[in-house]
């Protein structure tokens, strides 16, 4: 647990091509199965402090026991930290994260700002109202950023049981599952 951030609950992985990514991590790694949310926009979209265009992205989610996996694919050349990644690596780890309720990531918010940490990029995804606050943790040894998400909420907790859920019922067939934006 990161006594700044709270209980890392996810790993996210920036990649170049998501559909080679999830067909690794299922037949390689065995894990799956991803679902996956293709071409999304974000609203309320903040890139280092400069409110401005979302660019489009699709994502894939999958647990690996407790932890989730996300992979993640930019479709466009709108700056964003996903960009920046990929202008710096050929992938990989890019942000872990952690998962509050609403309350508590304005809370945190607060709190990292105030402790003088700043924000990379936040952003809330339209069709299921997560919040997202990217905050920039990078440095020379460590080139990752921090995210908190509001996934405690009951109507989010239940969608990412219910990821967990398919992981442990998964029997290796199925790659990915396509969900609606």
């Amino acid at each position: 647990m990161s006594k700044v951030f709270g209980e890392i609950r996810q790993l996210a992985f920036v990649v170049k091509n998501i559909d080679e990514a999830m067909k690794y991590w299922a037949e390689v790694l065995g894990v799956g199965p991803f679902f996956i949310k293709r071409k999304i926009e974000f609203s309320n979209y903040i890139y280092r402090g400069q409110s401005t265009k979302s660019p489009q992205i699709s994502i894939a989610l999958a647990n690996s026991g407790f932890i989730q996996i996300e992979l993640i694919e930019q479709h466009d050349n709108t700056p964003s930290i996903y960009k920046e990644y990929l202008e710096h690596s050929t992938g990989g780890l890019q942000h872990i994260s952690s998962w509050v309720t609403t309350e508590e990531l304005r809370n945190k918010k607060a709190e990292l700002l105030t402790l003088g940490y700043s924000i990379a990029q936040e952003c809330t995804i339209p069709s299921s109202g997560v919040q997202l606050v990217y905050f920039s943790t990078e440095n020379p040894s460590a080139n990752f950023i921090f995210e908190i998400a509001d996934l405690m909420e009951p109507n989010q907790y239940n969608r990412v049981q219910d990821i967990k859920s398919a992981y442990e019922q998964w029997n290796a067939e199925t790659v990915s599952i396509e969900v609606g934006v």
